[in-house]
């Protein structure tokens, strides 16, 4: 795809967000107005080809024939074309808006108008005002993609197409606002609002202009005057009751209309959108002419004009011919059909209020009567417009900027907001965040945290010490500087301000230099004004400027004040200690451990085997443990005890008591008597237990460490709780975690195996493990989807080949199968009756994908067994 590049002496101009805000925002408002128009006048167009056969033609043949046509027409191009076009487009600007990876482009904007024009123009019962929402945000998002732009600054930009995309479709410009900032952001910054305004009063003015309307304030819709008096309370009262009642039950009913399409109807979306403009066809050839005009029909009810009669039976078509088609998945918009319903409402409890004045024989209140059935129509546009879309703000404004009538504003509250309470009470939450989660997109679920990655700042993680040049600076000179550091950029500052940056590219690129090579200095060669970030710009800011523009550095200034440099190598240390799992990944690195206290037996062995220790209870079991493998392997055991001190302190002056940890390290060097085995043992006082056993296997030259392990952690970001799982991370030696369940037996082992090199790990320790039982049985199984034929079982009975001659008990085979491996292996585990399951697992196994509910931790948290998880050790590969 095409985008847009400068050289990178002019980039500064581009990169500061707010100096282009203006120009973009003019861009969104001018496009999305632009479209908005024309999508509004394809939509007149077709509409009145459509009206005007119907009257030349039979009726009954055309508008169904039109109607499934054109509902074939617009799904196919939905379907082939852009399938992010479908519905109203709300829901998938709000996705967008939330990060969610969905398509935002021109492609989608083209798609979504043409689809749109046909499925309105052929008589589906939608509105346009909710697509023009997307096709602004999609031509938003095409432009954020040609010229450079953040990916938070994306988000206003989209935001921003948005609000005039609805400014545009109603003409509209607060309310477009509005509904951005209430529906989507909840963000009232400066910038926000500020690209909203712009692009929402643009989109306006263009549609007003090209619409025929001009600049003028009049009322649009209504040339009466909207009268309010007291006794007209209880009756919008009673009106916003209805509203939310009823709009909650239109809210219910779209997604009973989803349901029904998705489960029963499974077509192909251009056969689901052609039945509904076959259903609507059919429906309006049985009513008056005026149903083949939805955009008459709603002008007309608001109006007035409409009989009794005819509103009742114009409600209860559109609520029923909006559920079919919306649940089709046609593409159109809540907001016209919410409009007409509650304009229809409106006026029925108007008609009800006159009648009930007329029948009482006088004015139901001082000095005057109720309001006129106009004004409780037009209320009831923005009481049901509330209940659907649950937006109050956004729909008081609405048709205050529809009517320009102040009278109503008090009307439109009271009906609104109790509309709002009504609906929000049967089921609360957006109606649009709702459809996302019809679909499997749950903005309110949690989503994979980046930890502290999210809330992370240039401040964070820059270098405060900066070397500098001045720009002064003989070309000689600043060669002298680079050969003199490692680094291969410097900024350019004089007297305190930056002016520049120059790099080793710059140093050799010889067409920058001027004529006289010796009067070259840095101010001729460096790059002026060059790209910065502010402290307070967050981490992905930092990110997209350094990739965007090929970078490995930026000064972090304040002003024109420099006040730090962030480079790429800085943002990957602090990946890589968040990965390693540093306790503080981004703070003060706690002090080295402190040795207190150590023992070394005189004899050796051909590698060494870790044991923390830190729980008397489980101490002896872990160390029996650890004595069987280091006697079959002729391992030196190495014991250890941490003695955690505050970060206050300092571990080689923190006073500390050292005679329960003796008295358990004397455990130890009993049992390597009884085992005839070397036993050291160590007291170290560390800020950090984790940091202390690695910094025991770097010193000591460790092969495999053995810890222990409760079965679960309640540590926020933590699978097996901070000290495991750093362990697991950076320790490069063997690894083996054991979670020990009473009463603690060692007869009945279970081998679960997929073939990986972990599991031929695990297998390998069993010589010594099995030692431990007085009547040791293991059984090796392996799960497959479905029953197993006999060839699938070969390697099954090879692994018990092998292992029978290593153990002196008997092996068995124990194939099972099922969609889950974890309960699969748990009932195994249980049907055999096994006090032990041993399961082999790489690094990114106990960790990566434990994350995402894998086998180790879902089988270790539910076993009613020991569970012993190992891990080999962690080759590094030579240069």
């Amino acid at each position: 795809m095409w985008r847009f590049s400068l050289p990178a002496r002019y980039r500064h101009l581009w990169v500061g967000s707010k100096r282009f805000a203006i120009f973009e925002a003019c861009v969104i408002g001018i496009v999305s107005g632009l479209a908005a128009v024309l999508l509004k006048q394809g939509i007149g167009w077709l509409g009145g080809w459509r009206v005007q056969l119907s009257h030349q033609m039979p009726a009954w043949v055309v508008l169904p024939l039109i109607g499934l046509v054109g509902g074939v027409l617009s799904g196919w191009l939905i379907e082939r074309l852009a399938p992010e076009a479908a519905g109203s487009g709300i829901p998938q600007v709000k996705a967008a808006l939330a990060n969610v990876p969905i398509a935002l482009n021109l492609r989608v904007a083209i798609v979504k108008m043409f689809s749109v024009m046909i499925a309105l123009g052929s008589g589906l019962a939608l509105g346009r005002q909710g697509p023009t929402v997307q096709v602004g945000a999609a031509l938003a998002g095409q432009l954020s993609q040609w010229l450079p732009t953040s990916p938070e600054y994306r988000r206003q930009l989209i935001a921003a197409g948005a609000a005039a995309g609805l400014a545009a479709g109603f003409n509209a410009p607060i309310a477009g606002v509005l509904f951005v900032v209430e529906e989507f952001l909840q963000d009232f910054s400066g910038l926000t609002l500020g690209t909203a305004i712009l692009a929402s009063f643009i989109g306006a003015v263009v549609s007003r202009l090209l619409g025929g309307q001009g600049l003028s304030l009049n009322p649009a819709m209504t040339d009466s005057v909207v009268n309010f008096s007291l006794q007209d309370v209880p009756f919008f009262l009673i009106l916003g009751l209805l509203a939310g009642s009823l709009g909650a039950v239109f809210s219910q009913g779209l997604f009973v209309s989803l349901a029904f399409y998705r489960r029963v109807l499974r077509w192909r979306l251009p056969w689901k959108v052609g039945l509904a403009g076959l259903v609507s066809g059919l429906v309006v050839i049985l009513l008056p002419d005026s149903f083949r005009d939805n955009t008459g029909l709603q002008e007309f009810v608001s109006m007035g004009s409409a009989t009794l009669l005819f509103t009742l039976l114009a409600f209860a078509v559109k609520f029923l011919l909006t559920l079919i088609a919306y649940g089709a998945g046609a593409p159109g918009g809540l907001f016209a059909p919410a409009l007409l319903l509650g304009a229809a409402l409106g006026h029925v409890v108007g008609v009800a209020a006159t009648l009930l004045e007329l029948w009482v024989g006088m004015p139901l209140g001082v000095p005057a009567g109720v309001s006129a059935p106009t004004t409780y129509a037009l209320a009831g546009m923005g009481a049901f417009f509330s209940a659907v879309t649950r937006g109050p703000i956004t729909a008081i404004v609405i048709v205050f900027e529809i009517t320009m009538d102040f009278n109503l504003v008090l009307p439109l509250m009271i009906g609104s907001v109790v509309a709002y309470l009504i609906s929000d009470r049967v089921a609360s939450g957006s109606i649009y965040t709702r459809l996302l989660a019809w679909n499997g997109i749950h903005l309110e679920k949690p989503m994979a945290s980046a930890g502290p990655w999210s809330e992370l700042t240039a401040a964070d993680l820059m270098q405060r010490r900066v070397e500098t040049l001045a720009s002064s600076m003989t070309l000689e000179e600043a060669i002298q500087a680079f050969s003199r550091s490692h680094h291969r950029g410097f900024p350019v500052v004089d007297e305190g301000k930056l002016v520049g940056i120059v790099t080793q590219t710059d140093l050799a690129d010889m067409s920058r230099r001027p004529a006289k090579a010796e009067s070259v200095t840095l101010a001729d060669i460096m790059t002026p004004q060059p790209v910065t970030v502010s402290p307070d710009d967050p981490l992905t800011q930092v990110l997209y400027l350094l990739n965007r523009f090929n970078l490995s550095r930026l000064p972090v200034t304040e002003g024109h004040k420099l006040v730090g440099i962030i480079t790429r190598a800085d943002i990957i240390r602090a990946e890589a200690d968040q990965v390693n799992g540093g306790a503080k990944p981004f703070g003060p690195r706690p002090e080295p451990s402190y040795l207190v206290y150590q023992t070394r037996a005189p004899a050796t062995g051909t590698g060494r085997l870790l044991v923390p220790l830190s729980n008397p209870e489980t101490a002896p079991i872990l160390l029996q443990l650890a004595a069987v493998i280091a006697r079959e392997r002729h391992y030196e055991l190495e014991c250890l005890q941490v003695i955690s001190i505050p970060r206050s302190q300092s571990p080689a002056e923190a006073p500390v008591r050292t005679t329960k940890s003796r008295r358990l390290l004397k455990q130890a060097e009993q049992l390597g008597q009884r085992y005839d085995i070397p036993v050291h043992t160590q007291i170290r006082v560390a800020h950090d237990p984790a940091y202390a056993i690695l910094e025991t296997i770097k010193e000591r030259h460790i092969d495999l460490i053995l810890m222990g392990w409760k079965g679960s952690t309640s540590t926020p970001g933590r699978i097996f709780g901070n000290i495991v799982d750093t362990v697991i991370r950076q320790a490069a030696c063997e690894v083996m975690l054991v979670k020990l369940q009473e009463p603690v037996r060692f007869n009945h082992w279970l081998i679960p195996i997929a073939g990986g090199p972990n599991a031929q790990e695990a297998l390998r320790l069993l010589p010594a493990l099995v030692k431990l039982g007085q009547e040791s049985k293991v059984k090796v199984c392996q799960v497959f989807e479905q029953r197993p034929k006999a060839e699938e079982l070969a390697h099954l009975h090879a692994v018990i080949a092998d292992l029978e001659t290593h153990l002196n008990c008997p092996v068995g085979v124990c194939p099972a199968w099922g969609n889950s491996v974890p309960e699969a292996v748990l009932q195994v585990a249980a049907q055999q009756n096994c006090d032990v399951i041993m399961l082999g697992a790489s690094r990114e196994g106990l960790l990566q994908q434990v994350i995402k509910g894998n086998i180790p931790e879902a089988i270790t948290r539910d076993s009613r067994c020991s569970v012993i998880l190992v891990r080999d050790a962690i080759t590094t590969p030579t240069d």
